[in-house]
This record gives C-alpha cells, structure tokens and sequence, in this order.
C-alpha cells in the first residue's frame, strides 16, 4: 500500500500531503496533522500508512469519538479498498466487533481504546495510533493519548502516535508530543453563503425557555429554505427531543417529495445509517442532527444548514457531585464546523437563527470535557493503570491536567463504591467494576445485583438508563425494555457477559433497590407536609414534577437530577422499600444523637437518629445524649433568647457593671503578669459561656432551669482571688461621704461612674472622690433634699466657689427646713434637717 494507490480515486485535498505525513513519521515517532474538515485526513491516512506501519503482525488503531463516526469511517475505508468491513479494515465499538486475521486497520471508540491499553500495557498489536478529531477533546481522547505518551516513554519507543485535528492549536499538542513536527493539509470546501436570521428581539435571548420560540424558528426557516434553495437540509438541534418535536412539527406541512432523518447518538443504527445515506433521485432530505453531525461523518447531498446556534452538554458540579444538562451557544469553531457542511460538495447555504450581535459573544472554543465532566470513570482507569489518587494522576502527560475538586469527588465515590482502597489503590472489586462497559456506577450495581439475586433487572435498568427517555419512573422503563430492540441487545450483552440467564425474571420491585447501589448519595427521603419535595443522602434538596405517578412516595432514589438551581429537579428515579434500604446499606447507616434547642417548648430536645450520609431514616426521643452535649444545646438557647433570658438580680447587674468599669479602665492599674480583666458584654459573655457559666448548667435543660443561677456569685467567681480584691480595691461598692453617709456608687456607665449624693451633705468637702487609687475622679450628682438633681460636677472647689451661690439662692426658699450657708466649706455636713440639728 502506498500513496500512489489514490491515483484511482478522485482527489482530495490530504493527497499531496501523504508522502510528507509518512516520510515525518518514519522519522519521529510522534507527528501532529493539522487539516480542516473536507480535506479527507479519516479516510486517507490510514490507509497511507499500511505500507509503513501495519507489517510484521503489526496493525494501525485508529480512534474517532463516537460510535457512528467509526462504523462509517470504517466502511468508507472498506470501500475505497473495495473489501467488506472486516478484512483490511475493521472496527470495535461498544458491543459491536467487525475484525479478522487481517485485519490492518482498526477503527475503534474512545472506551474501546483504552481498554485495550488496560489488558496490553504494550500495545504488542499495534504500531500506531492515530487520534481522529482530536479538536473535540473528549474525557477519553486525553485519557488514550496521556496513556500513550506513557507506553512510548516506557515500554513501546518503537510506537507511533499520531493526532490529526481541525482547529485545535497544534503548537499546543505538538509541545505535549515532545515537541513533535505540524504537517499541515490544505482542506476542500466550496464557498457557503451565510445569513443571520434571529428571533425577534424579545425572544432572542438564548435560554431555555426560548427553545419553543426558536423551534418555531426552525421550522419556518427549513420550509423558506425548501421554497428558495436547492438541495438536502441538514437542522442543527441541541438534543433529541427537539429533533423529535421539530420532526412532528413538519410531519403534516411537507411536500410529499422530501424525507425527515434524525440523527442523534442514541438513535438505532439503522434510522443513523439512513440519516447519512444521499437522498434517493427525485427526492430531498430534511437531517435533523445534533452536534454528532458536526464533525468526522459525511452526509452526502446537503448544500443547506440551518443551525439553532445551541447544544446541549452534561456539566459536572464538584460541589454537589451530581451531573446538570447546559443549554448553550455553541462556540465560534462548532458554528464553522456546521457552516461547512454545507459546502462539502459545492457550494451552499447557511441559515443562522441567531444574530451578528450575539455571535460576537460566542467562545471561541468549547471547554474540554475533562474540565467539566465527572472523572470517576477516569479516576478508575487510572488507579487500575496504577496512578493512584491526584498525584499519580498529575504524574501523566495532560494538555489539561484533571481539576482537583472533581477528581477529589471522584476518588472520594470510588471509595464508597468499594472500587478503591484507602489508600486510593484499585481494588479486586473495582477492577471488575473496570471491566465493564459502564460508568463505575452502574457497573458496581450490576456487580452487586448480581450477588444478590436480582442480576437481569440490574442489566436492563444499566440499559436503561444509557438512553435517554421519557417519564420519571424507572420501573416503567424497565418494564417496557423488552420491546425496545436496541435496549434488549445491550441487556443482552451484559448479561452475557456476567453470566446472567436472561429468563431470570425482572423484578421491577428491586429497580429502586438497584439505583440505590449505583447512587447511595441521591437517596431520597419525602419531606413533612409535602408530596415532592425530597432531601438526599447528601444533603441536597430535590424535587419530582407535581405530575410525577411517584409523588408522595416515602423514599425515592434519583438517577438523573437537573441540578440548575438550588433544589434539584428529579428528571427519572424510582422507589425504594426503607426495608431495602436497612439490607442493602446496613454497615453504613449509623445511629446519631442529636442534641437541638427547640424554640417551641424552650428546652433542650435529645433525639436518637439512624442516618445513611446527611438522610435521617428514622428518630425517636432520647436520654442518651452527654451531659456536654445537652449543655452545648442549652447555651444555643441562651444564645437565641439573648443574655437577658438569665435571672439578671440588681446584685449581679450591679456587679456586671464593676467588672465592666474595671474591662474599661485596667490600663490604670493592671501590671504586665496581673490577670486580663474579661469583656462583659452582652456579646463577649454569650461567646464565652462554655468559660464562665458551664460549671453552674449541669443537668439543666429548660429556660425556666435557668431561674436557680446565682450570677453575681457565679461572676465573681470567675474571677482569681487577687481580681477580687482589686475589684473591691479600686472599684468600691460605695463612698463614704463627709457627712458620714456611705453612698453607692453607680456604675452604669463604666466610662464615668457617679456618686449621687445630697447636697448638704458634701459641706465641707474640698477634694472631689475619687476611685481607683485615686486616679479617676467621681462624676458627683448634686441632689436637693427632696432627691432631684441640682448640679453634675467633677469638681467640688470650682462649684463651691462659682456655683453654689446661685444654688442656694434658688433653693434656700424652697427647702427652707434645710441648711444653705454662705460659706459651705465651713459649714457641717449634714444629712439632717435645721430643725433636727438644733435638738442635738
């Protein structure tokens, strides 16, 4: 085989460049081919490189990222060689195998491919390895070059690795292949002309709840363009049930002579080879398709594309560890890539339901899966390739290394699946769970299953839930398996492949028992005085559309969740016996006390719970909770009710406000190893109850418990005994004034405490009082005889001097029974009247 071999077929693009791409190969054993769509690099270069690198036992394994994109790789390949699929060329697919002894070529999907490289860490078949379309950078595209890039260093320097891409940046990846030659194509299109017709402005915004409105869209665009354009159309939708209301829309207004075909991933096989065969003479098509049309398939016939501008991708969230479905614009390259296939064969027409405006916003690119994907599944294939945990990962060769949080997630499910050891090693479980054709979800439920008893129901849900359907309940669905063909065939081979009789009865009783086992974490537990609302094992909140036949069913377990918004929209589960739940997860549920401050009662409420993860299965009342746990709980209350729910006495208020006065002032007297005097208040003494108040709660559990605090002694006791001396020291409880009285100090305001005294009995007095070793005067509140207030001095000698006489001039006459002299600092202090005094 040698690229003279061409000179028979019409040419392509990728020709003149063959010579090149084997001569570079040859020589360096990584090359990078960079050629746009149309060029002919999928059904051109294997081929090239038989003569070189399919000899000697030796064959070419060629990766393409989806199943219908290999078959017709493969077939294309079959036919330029004039041969069925299955001698030069073959292909490996998922439960679909076309080989033979000679076989040169094998074209094979991404899960094929790393497979193989699991059970042959050599690669001892193979020569080379050619990554088709590597530009979409898919999960197991990354996995199956990191995994290569290792073999070649370590085992296999004699391996060919060779990536072809459309638009991706080649330096990048050429960097990766240590730094590896660019071979470029020139491509073959035919000039498209492009016409942007969006919605009306108000409903041009690109959101879900647009979608009917843009399928309207669609739909008058494809019968406009049926009218003005010749030519098969080829309708980019965002997923399959747009495509299959879109084709309902058209089924009763179409000319009898044009066809519909949709074309999506999960569609059979034969409604998929339709789509892409060339209409028959004298007819058109109408291709409905999702992105899978966008790349490696080749539709003949189609000159007009009509694209939405949206696809649909399942986005993983770290944070709740659950998948969501996103509806987006597609990015700037994905919009060339659809343009183009309109001029695949001559030139064409494209319509964009979208505006200039709006494509000005798109990305450039898509986001490579593996940044947005759930990496359990690679997680598992690299602990069983022996890169345990994040390091081991990190150790490989990445153009995007795995993000920590998701892979953090995967390792921490694997291990709940029983799939890795503590120490992030595989384990015999998981490498059973490896070998399966199914997320490791699925495939440790299917495992499980099978040990106990209900093996078959576990096949078919794992079918199941591999396609997309309608309606909630899953039992539903597995009943109705049977008569799906496709779903039968997968079931099939499952079974087959773990030794499953497929006569064994399903048993729909048991499908929530199964989904339980691929998602212990989305177990549902029905909230009170609500039919659809649901809290999960792992917390999150969840909910069944008001419809759903499941509505008010005690436990649920979710396989699908729209996980946009704070409370998750349940997309398809199933119900689970509690009974299941107790068999099935016995060594995980575990009894907790909780231990709560129940606002209704205002007491402490101690509850003994059985719980799987953050799901409260089953609670009753309790006395076993600790003592530090019942008074963690009372001071929640104390908290709640605020620090004015503890029996405040003017004793203790009074003390508070000293210790208070001694918080605000200690600079004045606290040596550097003297005690800190503490915060009291109302925020700091709620933080530190644990400190102050503990020792005084124990065995109380109710507010009104509280009443039996003593706090002033419970205050002073918090303090060392030299704090209690200082205190009395420098914040005495009274003074004692000239004429004998021993007055109370008021220090409710800790800045300046004040001694309220009469005024007649200060006569005498020079000095203002003062405390704290007399480096804080006292605030005096002069009062007359009947207690009210007549003046607020810090000092006695300006008042007597400046003040008094007015004083006494006003007063004199209203409380004539009492002294006013002159000269009040010659005068007796007295606390009596003039009358009282003469009798002495």
């Amino acid at each position: 085989m040698h690229t003279n071999f061409f000179d028979t077929f019409p040419a392509l693009p990728i020709d003149t460049t063959l010579p090149e791409l084997v001569s570079v190969l040859t020589k360096s054993p990584n090359c990078v081919l960079h050629a746009p769509p149309g060029a002919g690099k999928t059904t051109r270069v294997p081929l090239a490189l038989i003569k070189n690198f399919a000899q000697d036992e030796k064959k070419i394994i060629m990766l393409e990222p989806r199943r219908l994109a290999a078959r017709t790789a493969a077939a294309r390949l079959a036919a330029t060689l004039g041969e069925q699929v299955g001698k030069t060329i073959g292909y490996r697919i998922k439960n679909d195998t076309k080989i033979s002894a000679q076989t040169k070529v094998e074209v094979v999907t991404e899960g094929v491919l790393t497979r193989i490289m699991q059970n042959d860490p050599e690669l001892s078949a193979y020569s080379c390895i050619i990554f088709d379309e590597f530009h979409e950078r898919s999960l197991h595209a990354d996995l199956g070059l990191a995994l290569a890039l290792e073999i070649q260093e370590a085992l296999r320097d004699d391996l060919r690795i060779l990536v072809m891409s459309a638009t991706l940046d080649t330096q990048e990846i050429a960097t990766l292949l240590n730094n590896s030659p660019i071979v470029s194509s020139e491509g073959k299109s035919y000039p498209v002309t492009i016409n942007h017709i969006p919605l009306p402005q108000a409903l041009a915004a690109r959101t879900d709840q647009n979608i009917p409105a843009l399928l309207n869209h669609m739909v008058k665009t494809i019968h406009h363009a049926l009218a003005h354009d010749e030519g098969s159309i080829l309708a980019f939708l965002p997923g399959a049930g747009e495509i299959n209301k879109v084709a309902d829309m058209l089924s009763s207004a179409l000319p009898p002579h044009v066809d519909v075909a949709p074309l999506y991933g999960n569609l059979p096989q034969k409604q998929q080879d339709a789509a892409i065969l060339p209409a028959p003479a004298g007819r058109r098509k109408i291709v409905l398709a999702t992105s899978i049309a966008e790349t490696s398939l080749t539709i003949e016939g189609i000159r007009i594309v009509i694209d939405s501008g949206l696809s649909r991708s399942s986005r993983f969230s770290p944070a709740t560890g659950m998948n969501r479905l996103i509806t987006e614009p597609v990015s700037l390259a994905a919009a060339t890539q659809r343009t183009g296939r309109a001029g695949r064969t001559e030139s064409g027409i494209c319509y964009r339901l979208w505006s200039q405006t709006q494509e000005n916003s798109f990305r450039a690119f898509a986001s490579p899966e593996i940044k947005e994907a759930d990496l359990a599944p690679l997680a598992l294939e690299l602990a069983q390739w022996g890169a345990y945990g994040e390091e081991g990962a990190h150790a490989l060769a990445w153009l995007d290394t795995p993000p920590t949080s998701a892979y953090t997630q995967a390792l921490t499910l694997l291990h709940q699946l029983g799939a890795l050891n503590a120490d992030l090693s595989i384990t015999d479980h998981g490498k059973a769970v490896a070998a399966l054709p199914l997320h490791p979800r699925l495939a440790h439920m299917v495992l499980t299953a099978q040990k106990n008893g209900y093996g078959h129901t576990a096949c078919t849900l794992a079918a199941v839930l591999s396609e997309r359907s309608l309606g909630t309940d899953l039992r539903h669905a597995v009943e109705q398996a049977t008569a799906n063909p496709a779903l039968k065939k997968a079931t099939q081979h499952l079974c087959k492949r773990q030794n499953i009789s497929t006569t064994e009865p399903i048993h729909t009783s048991k499908v929530g028992a199964c989904l339980a086992l691929a998602y212990p974490d989305r177990i549902g537990k029905l909230r009170e005085n609500s039919r659809t609302d649901y809290k999960l094992s792992n917390g999150r909140k969840a909910q069944l559309p008001e419809d759903s036949p499941l509505a008010a069913s005690p436990f649920i377990v979710a396989a699908e969740l729209n996980d946009a918004h704070a409370t998750s929209r349940i997309w398809r589960c199933a119900p689970i016996d509690i009974d299941d739940i107790y068999t099935l997860f016995q060594t995980d549920i575990h009894e907790h006390d909780i231990v709560t401050w129940d606002e209704k009662t205002a007491s402490v409420s101690t509850i003994r719970t059985e719980q799987l993860g953050e799901l409260v299965l089953t609670q009753q009342p309790s006395d076993s909770a600790s003592d530090e746990q019942i008074q963690e709980a009372l001071f929640t209350g104390i908290r709640k009710l605020g620090i004015t729910t503890l029996p405040w006495t003017k004793e203790a208020l009074r003390l508070r406000e000293r210790l208070a006065f001694m918080h605000k002032h200690s600079h004045l007297f606290t040596k550097e190893d003297s005690p800190i005097w503490p915060d009291i208040s109302d925020k700091a003494l709620l933080a530190s109850l644990t400190t102050w108040l503990a020792p005084y709660t124990t065995g109380m559990r109710k507010a009104a418990d509280l009443r039996k605090l003593n706090l002033e002694s419970i205050l002073l006791a918090s303090l060392e005994w030299t704090q209690q001396q200082t205190l009395q020291q420098q914040a005495p409880t009274h003074f004692t004034v000239p004429s004998g009285s021993s007055i109370r100090i008021d220090y409710s305001d800790p800045a300046t405490p004040t001694l309220p005294v009469k005024l007649q009995e200060m006569f005498g007095a020079t000095q203002t009082p003062t405390i704290a070793e007399g480096k804080l005067p006292l605030t005096i509140h002069l009062l007359s005889p009947a207690n009210r207030p007549l003046q607020v001095t810090r000092d006695l000698i300006s008042f007597w001097q400046n003040g008094y006489p007015s004083v006494r001039a006003e007063m004199r006459g209203r409380y004539p029974k009492h002294p006013w002299p002159e000269n009040p600092l010659t005068a007796e202090p007295t606390r009596k009247t003039k009358r009282a005094l003469r009798k002495e």
